[in-house]
C-alpha cells in the first residue's frame, strides 16, 4: 500500500498575505472578495489575513518576495488581471510575473499562489472573477490552505 499524504482545508493558526493589483480593480476586487470569503469560510479570522495593494501586476513579484521573506505568513496569494490589448505588452507582463512569483516560492519555501488572470478581454476576466467560470481568488485561497497543511504534514512525517 503506498503512503498517501493528503491535507485538509482548515486554516488553524496560520496567517496569509494577499497582494492585489490596483490596475483592473473592477476585476481584482472581485478576486479579493472571493479569497477573503473563502479564508473566512475555512476558519480564518480577519487578524490572520493581511491585504497589500500593488500598483499593477508587474509589481506583484517584488511585494510577494518581501512579504514571503518576512516569515510572518504561511502563504502568499498574488491577485491581478492582465487583459490583452492591441500590442504584445501583456505577454511580457504575464511571463515575468509568473516567473517572479515561482522564484519567490522556490527561494523562500513559502507557497506563493498565482491568481493573476491572463485574459483576452474583459468578459473573460469577469467570468473568472466570480462569473461563469468561478473565482480565481477563491481557488487560490483554497490552494493556499491546502499547500500550508500539506507542507506541515510533509515536515511532520520527515519528508
Amino acid at each position: 500500500m503506498p503512503t498517501i499524504i493528503e491535507s485538509n482545508l482548515l486554516v488553524g493558526n496560520d496567517h496569509f498575505a494577499i497582494i492585489v493589483s490596483r490596475f483592473n480593480d473592477l476585476i481584482t476586487r472581485r478576486l479579493l472578495d472571493g479569497a477573503l470569503d473563502t479564508f473566512r469560510r475555512h476558519g480564518a479570522k480577519d487578524d490572520q489575513i493581511t491585504v497589500v495593494w500593488a500598483p499593477g501586476s508587474f509589481e506583484l513579484p517584488q511585494l510577494a518576495q518581501h512579504v514571503a521573506s518576512s516569515k510572518k505568513f504561511s502563504a502568499v496569494i498574488a491577485l491581478g488581471a492582465v487583459i490583452q490589448g492591441e500590442t504584445t505588452h501583456h505577454d511580457y507582463i504575464n511571463h515575468q510575473v509568473a516567473a517572479g512569483l515561482m522564484h519567490t516560492a522556490q527561494e523562500t519555501g513559502v507557497p506563493v499562489l498565482f491568481g493573476v488572470l491572463t485574459c483576452e478581454n474583459l468578459d473573460q476576466a469577469l467570468n473568472r472573477a466570480g462569473g461563469k467560470v468561478g473565482n480565481k481568488g477563491t481557488e487560490c485561497a483554497l490552494a493556499a490552505i491546502e499547500m500550508v497543511n500539506t507542507l506541515k504534514l510533509l515536515n511532520s512525517s520527515g519528508i
